[in-house]
């Protein structure tokens, strides 16, 4: 990185701009603007000539014509000479006429706007500040929804004209507690829980709540404490201790209504990763809580379709008290837990349901039978019960989907298994036709599974070992460059809030990265390689190559995702959001949504003082410097290295605190 960054101009500690922009800003400051954007100077004691004034607008008028004729004419010299030129000489020829008129057309479009393109977005009214797009959960019946009262919500996007504002973090919002402190502790009004949960006891029996704070260290479903319960769930399947999942193949968990996260801010530190989803909630969300504390967690639901992960994504999916129905649809529910667990791989399921006391009910014992029976046709095997807890291991023979008598059948060839963005739930299972179909025990262990051989990535299309051992090398060095880059900003260049204590070393100032181009999973791996305590949101955009199946098998997580849709999260969620080459790719789909649209939905889901990271082509790091200024973020603008097109782009979002 051979320049260093510039701080963008900001107001009483306020970013609204970026770097670079400053002599613009400051060209204004002792001007006003007239009827067509232009600037003209305040008139003077002694006056100023009209006539001289006016000859200088006409001046600046024809300079803009001129500009313009010579830019077209420019175009239309380069578009005849490239006719009678090769075919490859037309083709590159072509790009740099394009890549010209567009830059001459944005600097023309820039003049004419003037200081217009500054413009800030306003705040969101007050409903907004726990706004989830995609689900129907904005309206000013918000605090008047019966928390007792379960809801459905369907995923539903359809474009919000009127979303063209900042989300303000409610009034007492605090910076949240960094790792591993936050994982006990959140401040109460961080996130959505109204007066009336605490009042009917179904938040108070699973966390003490404090003044100001709220803890999850005696937090728990389970009655004798997570710890406990995980022990249990390792016995059950053969282990000493909850510390051997990893050796028996299990590193990535998804954890289906998962409470508040405790289960998998136990496991974290046993190695496992574990994803919690569960259905929009109007407050007490488990996904807001669950994130808070920094775990990771997203809205998802098994109501109508398949969540956006590939066939074989995780080596088990436990349900304690999740609220599924697992016996109705035909068992089209239990199929979704085939499709996303690997060979080999295990399903927990804890449920009043299962105890000795409850199965005298003839209504429970139905509801049973039919659940054990379509499991065994899906080739599980039932392990152990204990209690509440049953635990099946999906089988790892290959000869068991042969000789099935009954059962949901095996799907056809034309039945692409690894797109799974939203489709419908589909009753039939896939069976062995993926080559990723290996089981658990034969995988390579973690934390050795992440660097893939060139073995092991003969079976993805598309990739290849040069490519990945490149994309590996080249984040390994990024990382290093990032850090040392955001480490003096934290200690030096970021004011301290009043009453705080210093920042906390670099090492844990970040607990959850969303990759917005997530490609190999790449930029995941050089972090856990640097040492950095974090967890990575890998995101495939829906639009580019489908690597999710591949980040899977490296022993992270993530989702498939269309970037002019909403994220499935709530406000305030992630500590930094990176994106790299993901607005050369959003470009190349005929501007499905505009940049601003993409801007402001990160800046939904970023934290307050959270970190953003946007590396591509220097012509769209530019554009996006623009609308950047319009989200009142701080902004720093560096070049990577002279023989690189590439900018990176390094904002911060401000604190905006709610007025009284």
């Amino acid at each position: 990185m051979s320049r260093p960054l510039y701080r963008g101009f900001s107001s009483g500690g306020r970013g609204s701009g970026c770097a670079g922009l400053d002599s613009f800003d400051v060209s204004y400051q002792t001007k006003e603007l007239g009827e067509n954007g232009f600037g003209y100077e305040l008139m003077n004691p002694a006056g100023i000539n009209r006539a001289r004034q006016n000859l200088i607008f006409t001046i600046l008028k024809l300079g803009l014509v001129v500009f313009i004729v010579l830019a077209l004419s420019g175009s239309l010299y380069w578009a005849i000479s490239i006719s009678t030129s090769s075919p490859s000489s037309i083709y590159h020829g072509f790009r740099r006429l394009q890549e010209q008129v567009v830059s001459d057309l944005t600097d023309i479009g820039e003049l004419s706007l003037g200081i217009s393109r500054l413009k800030e977005l306003e705040f969101c009214p007050p409903e907004y500040e726990n706004y989830a797009p995609c689900y129907n959960n904005v309206s000013e019946n918000f605090d008047l929804a019966d928390p007792s009262v379960p809801i459905e919500y369907e995923r539903k996007c359809v474009p919000d004209t009127e979303m063209h504002c900042l989300i303000l973090p409610p009034r007492n919002y605090r910076i949240p507690l960094r790792w591993p402190s936050g994982r006990d502790f959140i401040w109460k009004e961080n996130v959505k829980i109204t007066g009336q949960e605490f009042s009917s006891g179904s938040l108070t029996k699973r966390m003490m709540v404090e003044e100001e704070q709220i803890s999850f260290r005696s937090g728990s479903l389970m009655v004798d404490g997570v710890e406990d319960y995980t022990h249990q769930i390792a016995e059950m399947i053969g282990l000493r201790n909850e510390s051997n999942f990893i050796e028996a193949g299990v590193r990535t968990v998804l954890d289906i209504g998962c409470g508040f996260g405790s289960f998998g801010a136990h496991l974290f530190s046993k190695q496992l990763l574990i994803m919690c989803i569960a259905t929009y909630e109007v407050s007490g969300s488990q996904v807001q809580l669950t994130l808070e504390r920094g775990i990771p967690a997203m809205i998802g639901s098994f109501s109508s379709r398949q969540l956006p992960y590939p066939y074989l994504s995780f080596d088990m999916l436990h349900c304690a008290r999740c609220g599924i129905e697992w016996d109705k649809n035909d068992g089209i529910f239990l199929v979704e837990v085939d499709r996303l667990l690997r060979p080999g791989g295990y399903f927990v399921w804890t449920s009043q349901i299962n105890t000795h006391r409850s199965l005298r009910d003839k209504k429970n014992q139905k509801k049973w039978s039919i659940i054990h029976e379509f499991a065994e046709s899906l080739c599980w095997d039932m392990l152990s019960q204990q209690d509440e807890t049953i635990v099946w291991k999906k089988t790892s023979r290959r000869k068991c989907y042969s000789s099935r008598k009954a059962g949901p059948a095996v799907c056809g060839k034309s039945l692409d298994v690894e797109s799974p963005y939203y489709q419908p739930l589909n009753p039939c299972i896939a069976g062995m036709r993926s080559p990723r179909w290996i089981p658990i025990e034969h995988r390579t262990p973690w934390p050795s599974r992440a660097r893939l051989n060139s073995t092991e990535l003969d079976i993805y299309a598309g990739v290849h070992p040069e490519d990945f051992a490149e994309d590996a090398a080249s984040w390994s060095s990024a990382i290093h460059s990032y850090w040392s880059l955001l480490s003096p900003l934290i200690f030096s260049d970021h004011p301290k809030r009043p009453g705080d204590e210093d920042p906390s070393p670099p090492f844990n100032m970040l607990r959850n990265v969303l990759d917005m181009n997530a490609h190999f999973g790449g930029f995941n791996a050089a972090l856990l390689d640097a040492g950095k305590s974090v967890w990575v949101m890998n995101v495939v955009p829906a639009n580019g190559p489908n690597y999710l199946p591949l980040i899977f098998d490296r022993g992270f997580i993530g989702v498939q995702h269309d970037w002019c849709e909403a994220f499935p999260a709530y406000p305030r969620t992630y500590d930094m959001v990176h994106a790299e080459g993901l607005l050369s790719l959003e470009t190349h789909q005929k501007h499905r949504c505009s940049i601003l649209d993409i801007f402001l939905e990160i800046d939904r889901i970023l934290r307050p003082e959270g970190w953003v990271m946007i590396r591509d082509t220097a012509h769209l790091v530019e554009t996006a410097r623009t609308v950047i200024t319009q989200l009142r973020w701080d902004a720093r603008l560096m070049e990577l290295d002279s023989s690189s097109d590439e900018k990176l782009l390094v904002c911060q979002k401000p604190f905006f605190r709610k007025q009284q």
